[in-house]
């Protein structure tokens, strides 16, 4: 199995040669630092120089000195918590590769101006021209193809990453090799090559190098995106966003001359969307700022499409170029009106799902209410975008969908007041809680499926309370074929066996046959008894002749003695008593004389109680004054006075308290 990547405990390349961490901090702090003294330098020399904003533009010092602070910074900032990750070191070259370039272009200008020794200018200016393309040839893409773990996807992209690097030199060559000056004045530097021009097609090669490493670098992400867990994705839609951002400002620049060179500064947010990504990936949901993204990037596609179509509509129909553009603007504004909110509904709803139609969800889930619990618990989840949702009873997982994030949110499921679940809710990338429309959506769901867990908690208990009457019942007849065939059957054998003898014995030896009668009523008697015995099992014969509370009354008389041979007053209170049902008499007479027997054998009380009373049930009272002997342990008696209880829908509960033991049992009555 492959060891898992710890970025704590782990160096660039193995530990950098066995650096320490503090080690790892202290690099990429200075290298960072320097990055930014570098771009702070370039500013401080161009305004020596005397260049205004438009000459810091067309020398590119601003967009290369913007790339080689962002680069440089959140390089630093993702080798500081992440030194194991070669993707901060990656982006601290690239941004000093940039911050280079920016810094030594006045300084070239200023050697030239004072007429410095052309080994220095040259120099200065090779170092100018040759910076700037690693950062873009190799130390981006290289980047890009390690995001986010810092390791190539397979093994099989080792290919990619080994040709990215050994191309690398090729777009150097490309962006040096043609003697240009990056000033008035300013002598070319040492790369140049004599024969740059012809070999144009090598050069265009290196042009198609560098769109193959960035669409390598895309395809990877996506394949990653594809396999990646809930976190992964959250990570890589930091830089897919930006990604796409980036290269619908800079593609025009590379292929419509004309376009605004500021249009590169687009590419400082793929830096600092990797920092977040890596660092801070939760800072906010992503899923939000892709939303509005999109849609305002949807909407510009909108908008220019048609400007132009209007422009091409109207250009032969009005004169005037103001009149044109205004009669443009208003119908463009008033086709954008309508379309924004549309548009803002589509991708929300696919990130969000339908987390703005309740109704909707409310049907999907109804409709999976047949199929079972995971089909709700799935529906739910796809419904509203979550990553996880599981719905948890009796704290056990029933059902679940997705894997769960850092962040869960429980929810509780009620029904007639009483919580039957919970449902876990899995928060979206960036979010700390549920949003009130979360709420209010799973909340109009929450019925239906409180409902549903309620209907299956009841549907499994009567199966259990079959299982356990089939159980009960085959328990018993299995007892009573006991009984018959041991006690009964072979007394009834031998019954027949000694009549037969002394039928065949009364005329040749009476005295033999007379005892054989008088061991034929001992064995009558014993069958008799046996009999007794096994019906009284079945009901006790005293209910049927006394009555309840009358048999109830005798089995107390019964029991006025305890274990150790000390008196116990027994008091029944049971007046006013309406006819009861066979199997309700058996279990209140069971319950109570159990009770009582218990108080006999086990308490040293002197007096006990046993009180019936009727209201909208039956209810049982057994108590008694003797001393607390701590919590009671369930034995056999109280595990069958519990059974018994719930056999007939009843409640049943028993323990000490200050003034003596108590036994309670309730049972419901069926209005009749």
């Amino acid at each position: 199995m492959k060891a898992s990547y710890d970025p704590t405990r782990r160096g660039l390349a193995g530990g950098l040669g066995g650096f320490s961490h503090r080690t790892h901090r202290g690099l990429a702090g200075g290298l960072g630092g320097f990055a930014v003294a570098e771009v702070i330098a370039a500013l401080i020399l161009s305004a020596v120089v005397g260049w205004g904003w438009q000459h810091l533009v067309d020398t590119f010092v601003l967009t290369n000195g913007l790339m080689g602070l962002t680069f440089g910074l959140c390089g630093a900032v993702i080798a500081w918590h992440r030194p194991g990750n070669p993707i901060g070191w990656l982006f601290i070259a690239d941004g000093i590769g940039h911050a280079t370039t920016a810094v030594t272009t006045p300084i070239g200008q200023l050697l030239a101006d004072s007429d410095a020794p052309m080994v220095a200018q040259r120099l200065v200016v090779t170092l100018s021209m040759g910076a700037w393309p690693w950062s873009i040839g190799l130390f981006l893409p290289l980047a890009l193809l390690l995001f986010p773990t810092g390791r190539l996807l397979s093994p099989r992209w080792r290919w990619a990453a080994i040709g990215i690097i050994a191309t690398s030199p090729l777009f150097v060559l490309e962006m040096t090799g043609d003697g240009s000056a990056p000033g008035d004045g300013v002598p070319p530097g040492y790369l140049r090559i004599s024969w740059y021009d012809a070999v144009q097609p090598l050069w265009t090669i290196a042009e198609l190098r560098n769109l193959v490493a960035l669409l390598l670098a895309i395809t990877c992400l996506a394949i990653r995106y594809r396999r990646a867990d809930e976190m992964g994705r959250r990570q890589l839609l930091w830089l897919l966003l930006a990604s796409v951002i980036a290269i619908l400002f800079v593609t025009p620049w590379s292929l419509i001359a004309g376009t605004p060179i500021l249009v590169l500064l687009a590419i400082p947010l793929i830096p600092v969307a990797v920092a977040v990504a890596i660092v801070r990936y939760q800072l906010l949901d992503i899923r939000l700022v892709v939303s509005r993204a999109l849609t305002w990037a949807l909407l510009s596609l909108v908008a220019v499409g048609a400007y132009a179509a209007l422009a091409a509509i109207l250009g032969s129909l009005i004169s005037s170029q103001v009149g044109r553009s205004a009669a443009i603007t208003v119908l463009v504004a008033l086709i954008i009106a309508p379309i924004l909110p549309r548009l803002q509904r589509l991708v929300d709803r696919a990130l969000y799902g339908d987390r703005r139609d309740p109704a909707r969800i409310a049907s999907r889930v109804g409709e999976q209410l047949s199929a079972g619990l995971p089909g709700v618990v799935a529906s739910i989840r796809s419904a509203l975008r979550f990553p996880y949702v599981a719905l948890i009873v009796d704290n056990a997982i029933v059902a679940s969908d997705g894997m769960a994030p850092a962040n869960v949110v429980p929810l509780e499921l009620e029904y007639g007041g009483t919580t039957v679940g919970l449902l876990s809710i899995g928060l979206r990338s960036g979010e700390s809680e549920l949003s009130s429309t979360d709420r209010n959506v799973i909340g109009l769901v929450a019925v239906p499926l409180a409902v549903a867990v309620h209907a299956t908690r009841l549907s499994a208990e009567l199966q259990s309370s079959r299982e356990k009457l089939v159980s009960a019942r085959e328990e018993e007849r299995r007892r009573l074929r006991r009984d018959l065939h041991d006690g009964l059957g072979p007394t009834l054998t031998g019954v027949a066996f000694t009549a037969d003898a002394a039928a065949n014995l009364i005329s040749t030896d009476t005295d033999q046959a007379r005892n054989l009668l008088s061991t034929l009523r001992s064995d009558t008697r014993m069958a008799i008894a046996d009999v007794r015995r096994l019906v009284d099992d079945l009901r006790p014969p005293a209910l049927d002749e006394l009555g309840l509370v009358g048999a109830l009354r005798q089995r107390a008389d019964q029991l006025s003695f305890r274990a150790d041979g000390a008196s116990i007053q027994v008091e029944v209170s049971a007046d006013g008593l309406p006819a009861l049902p066979a199997a309700l008499e058996v279990a209140a007479y069971r319950i109570a004389t159990e009770a009582l027997t218990n108080i006999v054998r086990h308490s040293h009380a002197t007096y006990a109680v046993l009180a019936l009373r009727c209201d909208d049930g039956l209810e049982i009272q057994v108590t008694d004054d003797g001393p607390p002997n701590g919590e009671w342990r369930p034995g056999v008696g109280l595990h069958a006075m519990r059974e018994r209880a719930a056999e007939l829908g009843g409640r049943f509960e028993a323990g000490p308290s200050p003034t003596g033991g108590v036994v309670r049992a309730s049972f419901p009555l069926e209005n009749t």
